[in-house]
């Protein structure tokens, strides 16, 4: 049987409405890294991952993207300090301790480290 190919990475595409407002709130407010190239379609990373944006097309408003990080309780210190729009601060779930920021076109970023197992749980709303 031949071997399949592998996948390499994944990466959202979100679309933003000003690309230069929205690198500003991803490299000063959450500390994301600009790639340097792009006006209309870019990357932005941090700790060797991340996400690309995209002005006026590709993708819809609202897109919700998974974060994974060693330390959410360290991250939401940093995001309160630089004033991102957090919208759930840790919230300790079976899965994750969780935080929803939210970008300034509506994306939310659900960053997720591991559960705090010494404490309870909450049940998650879906």
């Amino acid at each position: 049987m031949a071997e399949q190919p592998e996948i390499e990475n994944t990466a959202p595409i979100l679309r933003v409405k000003d690309m230069k407002t929205s690198l500003e709130y991803y490299e000063k407010v959450l500390g994301f890294k600009w790639a340097g190239w792009g006006d209309t379609f870019t990357f932005v990373g941090r700790d060797g991952h991340g996400m690309y944006l995209c002005e006026g097309s590709q993708g819809c408003v609202g897109t919700w993207v998974w974060v994974g990080s060693h330390d959410v309780t360290r991250l939401h210190g940093e995001y309160k300090q630089s004033g991102a729009k957090i919208i759930l601060p840790p919230t300790n779930y079976p899965h994750a301790l969780e935080m929803h920021v939210e970008d300034l076109d509506g994306h939310v970023l659900r960053f997720g480290s591991g559960p705090l197992e010494d404490q309870p749980y909450v049940e998650m709303q879906v």
